[in-house]
């Protein structure tokens, strides 16, 4: 059996078995390795935090890039890699399935395509249209030699479109579509969440964990949720501790930063392996 069977098995696994896992988000290779000496399971990308290790903006970075990095974390672990696609870089079905295609070559084996189209004046795609780039994307990994888990997002909640009617709805034709896990990022309450993870049961649910929600493992766990991501939260608390650090120097000429940093030998130790 080939590593990247053996991965996707594991992946597919993962999501079969009792409770939730937590899938952190790494944005390059160093930040990968971090994670699996932790003990993490698997591994998923964060566009908007690779976005921002390039200096630029999330939404700001093409399919070649996004590749090229998916090519980086899945060599620096021998954990399981999904790859977050955003909108597949494409409008078209079929382009939307390529992308897909694309990402397992490169290493992958899960990935995720969102209904957003990345247009300010008309940020979603039509349901049907949503449905079809679904339908389109499923049929294309289904043709891949091992089971490649596809996440189908609904992003009315990250674009001013808070309709928890809308979001199940497309959730579960997304099911019927042929995606193997729902995500609506952006949920505020447990009771959203409770409502999504009722309304596709069986199928498993990703649930975002950010700043809006105040929830644990054990918790999201209990209510049936399966897959926990953070999204670009670690490259956020990453960045956060950095310009800080900057901050003391330049306005208070101090480096008590230092004292909280992680030591060298230990990062040095880590990267090592």
């Amino acid at each position: 059996m080939d590593a990247q069977t053996r991965r996707a098995q594991a992946f597919k696994a993962l999501h079969e078995r009792e409770g939730a896992f937590v899938i952190p988000n790494p944005w390059d290779a160093g930040s990968a390795k971090m994670l699996a000496s932790l003990g993490f399971e698997a591994l998923a990308t964060t566009s908007a935090g690779y976005a921002f290790s390039l200096g630029r903006p999330d939404g700001a970075t093409g399919l070649d890039d996004t590749l090229a990095n998916v090519r980086a974390i899945v060599a620096a672990t021998d954990l399981p890699v999904a790859v977050d696609l955003e909108n597949g870089f494409a409008d078209a079905p079929e382009a939307c399935a390529s992308s897909l295609i694309r990402a397992a070559q490169a290493g992958a084996v899960g990935g995720s395509i969102e209904d957003a189209t990345g247009r300010e004046d008309s940020p979603i795609y039509g349901f049907e249209h949503a449905v079809a780039r679904v339908k389109a994307a499923a049929d294309a990994v289904r043709s891949l030699p091992y089971p490649f888990v596809l996440t189908a997002r609904a992003e009315n909640f990250l674009h001013g479109k808070p309709d928890l009617d809308d979001t199940i709805a497309r959730l579960k034709a997304f099911a019927d579509a042929g995606a193997d896990v729902l995500y609506a990022p952006g949920l505020s309450s447990a009771e959203q969440v409770l409502a999504v993870v009722r309304a596709v049961a069986p199928k498993p649910v990703n649930v975002l964990m950010s700043g809006a929600l105040d929830l644990t493992v054990a918790q999201l766990s209990e209510m049936g949720v399966k897959r926990i991501s953070v999204g670009s939260a670690l490259a956020l608390a990453a960045y956060g501790e950095f310009f800080r650090a900057a901050e003391e120097i330049r306005e208070q000429g101090s480096f008590t930063f230092t004292r909280r940093s992680m030591p060298f030998n230990q990062a040095n130790q880590l990267f090592k392996g």
